[in-house]
Order: C-alpha cells, then sequence, then structure tokens
C-alpha cells in the first residue's frame, strides 16, 4: 500500500514538473485545475495518514503529528475553494503548506542521520521509518512531496486566475449639452 502511495506521488510530481516545463495546453490545464488537483493530494495525504495510524496501526511521531496539523484542514479548505473557484485561497493555504514542508524537511533529515537529538518520546520515535518505500519514500518523504505539490498546484491556480474586468473610462460626449433656458 504504502509503494502505491509514494508512486501515485512521485508521478504526480514527475507530472508537473512535466507541465512546467512544456508549457503549453498542458501548463494550461494544470492552472484550469490546479485547486482540484491540490484538494485531492491533500484529501489523500490526509486519508493515507489516517490510513497508517487507524489501519496499519503504526504510532505517529510528534512531528507527525504537526504535519497532520498543517494538512489535515487544507482537505477542506482546498475542497470548499475548488466547489467556489476560489484561487485567492492561495493567500491562506500557502502559509500552511510552507510550514508543513518545513516540517517535513526537517522530519526527512532526522531519519536521515538519526544520531542527532530529536524531542520525540521513545514510544513514538521520529527517526522510525515504519514504510521504506522504492529504498528511499518515507512517511515524512511521501507528506514532503504532498506539500510541495499542494504549493505548486495552488500557485498554479493562482497565477493563473483571470484578472478583474477593468472599469471602462466614461468619454466625454463630442457635443456638449446645451439647455433651455425656458
Amino acid at each position: 500500500m504504502a509503494t502505491f502511495f509514494a508512486l501515485i506521488l512521485i508521478g504526480s510530481a514527475i507530472a508537473l514538473a512535466a507541465a512546467a516545463i512544456l508549457g503549453g495546453r498542458i501548463r494550461q490545464a494544470v492552472a484550469d485545475y490546479g485547486l482540484a488537483l491540490a484538494a485531492l493530494v491533500a484529501i489523500g495525504a490526509t486519508a493515507g495518514s489516517l490510513y497508517f495510524s487507524e489501519g496499519a496501526g503504526f504510532v505517529p511521531c510528534e512531528l507527525c503529528w504537526y504535519q497532520r496539523i498543517a494538512m489535515y484542514p487544507l482537505a477542506p479548505i482546498l475542497a470548499i475553494a475548488t466547489v467556489r473557484r476560489d484561487t485567492d485561497v492561495a493567500r491562506y493555504v500557502l502559509p500552511i503548506a510552507v510550514v508543513g514542508a518545513g516540517l517535513s524537511i526537517y522530519h526527512v533529515q532526522l531519519q536521515a542521520f538519526p544520531d542527532q537529538g530529536s524531542a520525540c518520546s521513545l514510544d513514538a520515535p521520529c527517526t522510525a521509518k515504519w514504510v521504506e518505500a522504492l529504498g528511499f519514500v518515507t512517511i515524512p518523504v511521501m507528506a514532503l512531496i504532498s506539500f510541495l505539490l499542494i504549493i505548486a498546484l495552488t500557485v498554479a491556480a493562482f497565477r493563473h486566475q483571470p484578472a478583474p474586468p477593468s472599469p471602462e473610462p466614461e468619454s466625454p460626449s463630442p457635443v456638449p449639452r446645451i439647455e433651455a433656458l425656458t
């Protein structure tokens, strides 16, 4: 199951990078559906984290909880923004996703260099690798990829938003009005 999640996330990241590089219609499609895709990533990451803790029985560490605190609200916020077509959601989604990505980066490096100290408990150590798909994809790596995808898709949707129509200036009448004196 973890390998499936890992392959989906990595494939999505590669497809998004290709769209950004290739441009044209692919970039337009990503921009048009950016909020919906970001919502799907957030919902999938939320469902995956719940599966790992509730279904598989993995005990989340303290950093996992902080990453969940950043990810869980993104699912309903992005879903509502998708329905409302609210690209201004980027103003409050991006700070949450950037903080979540920062936490994930810190967690990934803790797992890469486990000899350093951390604030996690012995019951649920931050250095434990409950999943290691494809030789390098752990739960914090999946969270990081999810946050980065959400950031990229939200920025694509935000940059694509149509400009508000500018009001047309009133043109002066070419013939002056003359009012009757009577």
